[in-house]
Order: C-alpha cells, then structure tokens, then sequence
C-alpha cells in the first residue's frame, strides 16, 4: 500500500471516530444514562446521598462502645408457694395446739404437699440513670421474689422493683449505687424504615451480646400485651419491628441507633420455635419515657383517654363495613361510640368522625392512636383533627382518666396490699366452672393473704363480704375502705366454698 493510501486510510478512520464519538455525545446529552450525574430523588433524602456520591460503610463501634456498659444482665428467683396435690383443705383445728400447721404436718404428714424449687429466669435491663434506675420488661421481673442485677464490668447488685404496667410491659428496678453509665434517650419518631439499629442484651445467658438489623416496620401490634386485670383491650401495642437477631434473654434489653441512643426496648420475637427467626420487636423509647417517669413519680401509668370506641376501616371488609353503617372509602379511625362524659365528646366529636391526627401526627391505626395517647396524662390538653361530612374538623380535647375525671390515678394500694397477682376469670373458664365470673389469685406475693392465711395459687375469688365478685372491679368496690374482708371462692376441680377472713389494717 502506498504511503498516499495510507495517510487516506487514517485520515478516514480518524474522522469517523471522532464523528462516532460526537453523535453518541450528542446522543447521550439527549437522553443521558439513568445512573450517571444523578440528582438523588426525593425518597433518598434520609440516605446522605449528594449528587453522584456514595455513602461510606456505617461503622457501629462507637455506639457498642458507648451502650454495652449501660446494659445489665437481670436474673430473678421466684419461690413458690407449697403446692397441695390433694383436697386443698383449711387451716388445721390443731393448729391452735400445736401452734402452726406445718409442725403438725411434721407428726401426721402434709396431705400430699410437696416442696417446688426456685425458678430461675433472666433477662435484660437498660440503666437510664446515674443513681441505679434501670428500665426493662414487666415480664422479666414479674411475680420475681428476688431480682439481681450484673452489669458489664461483671459487678452484681440486688435491685428492687419501684414499678410496673403489663399494660405496656415495661417496669423499673433500682439498684443502690451511685455515677453509673447511663443511656441517653433517642426519639422513636425520628426512626425510619430502612435504617440501622443495632440490639443489645443478654442473650441464651451468654455475656453483653451486640446484633445489628435495619428498621422493618413500625407501629406493630401482636397482641401480647395485657392489663393487670388479664383484660388485652387496655393493652398499649405499637412496636418497632427490626431484624436484628433477638432471643431469650433479650427481653428488656435495648434497641438503639447508629448514635447509641435508645431507641426502644427489646420485649418479644416472632418465632415458631422460641428462638430468633427474623423478626423482633422493641417498645418504642418515646413510650418508654412517659410510663417509666410516671411509674417513679406516682407509682402508676397516667394514662389520658378520649373516651371513645373506634375501629380501624382498614381492618375490616367491605361487607363489615356496611354493616356497621362505615363508609367503604374511610381511611383513618372511626368513631364507633363516645361516652357521655367522656373528653371526646366533651370537645363535641361523636359517632361516625374520623379521626385523623393527633397533635399534628398523622393516624391511620389503632396502634399509632394508642401511641400518641399513651404520651399523655389526664388534664392535657390535644388537638384532634378529625373528618366530619368530607370536611376536617380540629379541636382541643382536655384528656380525662378511665374513671372520667381529671384526678391522678394511684397505685392500687387495696390489690397491692393484699399480696397477690389477681385477674379477672376468663368468661370460657368461668362457664367451665359453672360460675358467672371471679377473680383468680393468680400468684401470691408477700402480704396479707399469705400472712395471714393457707391460701393457694389458682383461687378462684366469688364472694368479699358477701357481695358477688365477677371481675377485678367488683372485688375492689367490695373491699372499699373496710379494714377488713372475708372472701370466698373455689378451687377449680373441687366442690367446697372456703372461706378467709383477713385484716387489712397494718
């Protein structure tokens, strides 16, 4: 080839390079490359992004290192009482002679009792103060007779349980020392879906344990929760759902972000073997806050009702829906009844509303509704925004209590003092016993029941002072302000009616 043809021949590719590169330029400024020189999109602006960058790795060292210390490992003893295998029976008309029935077992046997060991169980707890306040679940120290608690540095103390709901499964304990680590509060509403978090705990009795998972889902309910009554339409549900790996032992532990701050405490897994499975679920800090302080300061959870029953449209069919008179496009919480004297109806909002908002937070669950309330106390004042005839309505609604006034509730010092967990009797098994209601000593305490009586666990209470007693409201308006009472009641599986006065008085 001459050196003519070969200058052509360059010539020639080098002008169609240069031609191919100027059309796909050309081509690419028209119609540019969905990845390339990006504006991130409104749903990334919670991730960092900035245009064309990319986020570095999340590093959780320092919020392990700034909460594993404030993360204690609860163990707690539980005795039980002796147990009776046969006829359950009343104190022993020897007992006068022999001064205590237990010494006249030793001569003439025990009527088939047998000693139970300890329980032993354990769990997981959050130090929220300087001075040994520490948060976990109700069901972790529940019917505990002794509750230790170690912290990470391996130093044990004996704590005491200053209060709890079951409504919320939450208590507090305080152990007797001074400048602990303590965890800083985060704020549940700033958590999103997608986002890191990372739990902590005790778990399967191994030492301070770290896993991390990302935010799957909110507001939650699971119908674990009940009142102290064994009632689950007072409960309060609205958890945090993360897959952050949780097990036994977790129970009470924290949940915390990427800052290392609280976020929610660990309380239940989803799991059809006991162990972790892919979900778990945290009692949201927010919540958290409002019943532990409330628990400190007045000894009960201040809880601010609307006064109204509702129900979630999104809960329902279309055919539920005309039955109950609901629109079929409602989105939002429908007003299915107000009390009289209740605070939503105080403030004019009635039957067939649908709520809206709360404080400006939007609500379209009865889980998110019990959230925002449950931050509330009787005589706060809310504004509710709620949708009447297409048209939204907002007011200012003054919460009351479950009593329909504005006063503080406090401790049940009645129950308490009698020593003893007690639930109103399921209706199933009130039928089963042939009965038309009662209460069950579910668990006896230290108090007056066990001092001053043989009771067993499993009583089912019928009569107080000879007034019929079917829940736990009734034997509380029995007892009243007597400084006596006499109960009576079954044991299920037996005939006789036992009687046991007691004296309520110190």
């Amino acid at each position: 080839m001459s050196i003519k043809n070969t200058v052509t021949t360059v010539l020639i590719s080098a002008a169609t390079t240069l031609g191919v590169i100027f059309t796909t330029n050309k081509m690419h400024s028209n119609n540019p490359n969905l990845q390339d020189a990006f504006t991130a999109p409104a749903n990334y602006k919670y991730a960092g992004l900035t245009n064309g960058g990319i986020p570095d790795a999340t590093d959780f060292t320092s919020a392990a290192q700034s909460a594993i210390p404030t993360v204690v490992h609860i163990k707690t003893k539980t005795t039980p009482k002796l147990a009776n295998n046969n006829l359950p029976r009343q104190k022993s008309p020897f007992s006068d002679l022999f001064g205590d029935d237990d010494l006249f077992n030793q001569f003439f046997g025990n009527g088939g009792q047998q000693r139970m060991l300890p329980q032993m169980a354990s769990g997981s707890g959050v130090i929220i103060s300087e001075d040994g306040y520490i948060v976990t679940n109700n069901h972790v120290v529940q019917g505990a007779d002794e509750v230790t608690v170690t912290l990470s540095n391996r130093k044990t103390y004996t704590a005491k349980v200053i209060g709890a709901d079951p409504s919320y499964d939450l208590a507090v304990i305080k152990v007797d020392t001074k400048n602990l680590p303590f965890m800083l509060y985060g704020n549940s509403d700033d958590v999103r879906i997608g986002q890191w978090v990372l739990a902590i705990g005790y778990p399967l009795t191994l030492d301070a344990t770290i896993t991390a998972g990302i935010v799957s889902a909110k507001a939650r309910t699971l119908g674990l929760n009940k009142d102290k009554s064994g009632d689950r339409s007072m409960a309060v549900e609205s958890f945090i759902q993360t897959d952050a790996a949780v097990n036994q032992g977790n129970s009470g532990g924290a949940l915390i972000n990427t800052q290392g701050q609280l976020i929610g405490i660990n309380s239940a897994i989803a799991s059809p073997t006991g162990y972790y499975s892919g979900y778990s679920y945290a009692i949201p800090v927010n919540i958290v806050r409002k019943v532990i302080n409330d628990l400190i300061k007045y000894g009960n959870v201040q809880r601010g009702f609307l006064g109204a029953r509702f129900v979630d449209p999104n809960n329902l069919s279309d055919d539920q829906k005309k039955k109950e008179n609901i629109p079929l496009t409602a989105d939002g919480i429908y007003i299915t009844e107000t009390t009289s004297n209740g605070a939503a109806a105080t403030a004019g909002i009635k039957k067939g509303d649908i709520l809206r908002k709360i404080e400006g937070v939007d609500i379209s669950t009865g889980s998110e509704l019990q959230e925002q309330l449950s931050r509330y106390k009787p005589g706060d004042k809310v504004n509710v925004t709620y949708e009447r005839d297409g048209k939204p309505v907002t007011v200012q609604v003054t919460l009351k209590n479950n009593a329909g006034n504005f006063d503080i509730v406090k401790a049940d010092a009645v129950v308490d003092k009698l020593g003893a967990e007690l639930v109103t009797l399921d209706a199933k098994k009130a039928r089963e016993y042939g009965l038309e209601g009662g209460v069950v000593v579910k668990k006896i305490r230290d108090g007056v029941i066990n001092n001053q009586t043989r009771m067993r666990d499993g009583f089912v209470i019928v009569k107080a002072n000879g007034k019929a007693v079917r829940s736990l409201d009734d034997l509380r308006a029995a007892i009243g302000t007597s400084n006596q009472v006499t109960v009576e009641g079954i044991y299920p599986g037996y005939d006789e009616i036992f009687q046991y006065p007691l004296q309520l008085e110190e």
